[in-house]
């Protein structure tokens, strides 16, 4: 067990944990303002009044791009069930805004640590109305959106200079549009709980250990293995987390999403019988309801379907796959997940941003940057120029 929340089973792969034992006791002596940011402490830019206003907008979008967004929409997906408001996710060009109801007031969230994203003035530009309520979240500092947020008369809630966007769903980045679904920000920083506790911390140092080892073995891809449908904008998330982080200096990793069972269909024998070059994450949440088999439909040949819930297919499928990697020696690791709730969000959202620091150090780069994509956006103007 990783928490009562998560079960966690590690890759069956001999390593040596002392180098990651000691990076992450110096992570936390070193009291990074980032770290302080996933902290029950950190102090928000906005005030809980902010937030009682805004509250009675039934329909909220929110624009931005990458971890600007990523982080507040997986937290959508993963804990719908328990939100009543409309969202709406604007992350890409030439997105379809799909605009609510004219007749229904919108709350407008624009998001962007720079206040300069291309894409993110560009949809701003469409998609908003002088008439709808306009927030911004980007940095105190003079930018684009800085000028147009004056020029509406739109409020501004700072997004801390110090917290880079992948790093930033703990911070008003992500806790902000959370409370306005409803969900208590409080739940969601687990952080001062998970460090104290050696299940969590040696779980995570043997993640890291054995990740290098595979690294070192020439394997560069992750590959998600995701039974969980409401899951799949939070490995988007970790998607753009792991890749920015680490691909640096010839180094890195390949994180590709596969979606389950769906792809036993298409990529499973790639994945069994391909080349050795990938590792694996099966992912799988328990749900308290599931559709059950119509057992008066089911046809003798498959008897022994009768009586089974969607849910417990799924699970066999996921535990069968397990069994083939095993006899296969393909390495994989496995999260079973018992509660979707913010608590189990919040240590998923931890213990991922802690192993891809953890990860960069012990590679040597610098798992705040991402020095090569400003080249492009540095080129994109000069084109449009």
């Amino acid at each position: 067990m990783l928490t009562k929340n998560i079960n966690f089973k590690n890759f069956s792969i001999k390593s040596n944990t002392l180098k990651v034992k000691k990076n992450f006791k110096i992570l936390l002596k070193q009291n990074l303002k980032i770290i302080n940011s996933f902290k029950n402490s950190y102090k928000y830019s906005y005030k809980k009044k902010l937030i009682l206003e805004l509250r009675k907008f039934s329909n909220i979008r929110i624009i931005g791009m990458g971890g600007s967004i990523l982080g507040a929409e997986a937290i959508y997906e993963f804990l719908k069930d328990k939100i009543r408001k409309n969202f709406l996710f604007i992350n890409n060009l030439r997105t379809n805004p799909n605009n609510f109801n004219n007749k229904n007031k919108v709350l407008n969230l624009i998001i962007s640590k720079s206040g300069n994203t291309l894409e993110t003035i560009s949809n701003a530009n469409i998609i908003i109305k002088k008439k709808d309520k306009n927030i911004f979240i980007t940095e105190n500092k003079n930018s684009y959106l800085t000028n147009l947020a004056k020029k509406l008369e739109s409020e501004i809630v700072e997004h801390k200079n110090f917290i880079g966007g992948r790093y930033s769903v703990l911070s008003e980045v992500g806790m902000l549009p959370a409370e306005l679904m409803g969900l208590n920000e409080k739940k969601f920083k687990r952080f001062n709980n998970l460090v104290k506790s050696k299940r969590f911390v040696n779980s995570l140092i043997a993640n890291v250990s054995s990740t290098l080892e595979l690294l070192k073995k020439g394997k560069f891809t992750s590959i998600i293995l995701n039974y969980d449908e409401s899951s799949n904008n939070f490995f988007k998330w970790y998607q753009q987390l792991i890749a920015e982080s680490l691909g640096k200096n010839a180094k890195g990793i390949l994180p590709v999403i596969s979606t389950m069972p769906k792809d036993n269909h298409s990529l499973m024998q790639l994945y069994l019988d391909g080349p050795k070059k990938n590792f694996f994450t099966f992912f799988y949440v328990f749900r308290k309801k599931s559709i059950k088999i119509k057992s008066n439909l089911i046809l003798s040949s498959q008897s022994y379907l009768k009586n089974k819930t969607i849910d417990r297919i799924l699970y066999s499928q996921k535990v069968a796959t397990q069994r083939i990697f095993e006899k296969k020696n393909i390495p994989f690791r496995s999260f079973e997940i018992f509660n979707r709730n913010e608590q189990t969000m919040g240590e998923l959202f931890c213990f991922f941003i802690l192993e891809s620091i953890l990860l960069g150090r012990s590679l040597k780069v610098n798992p705040f940057n991402q020095p090569s994509v400003e080249l492009i956006k540095k080129e994109t103007k000069k084109i449009l120029i």
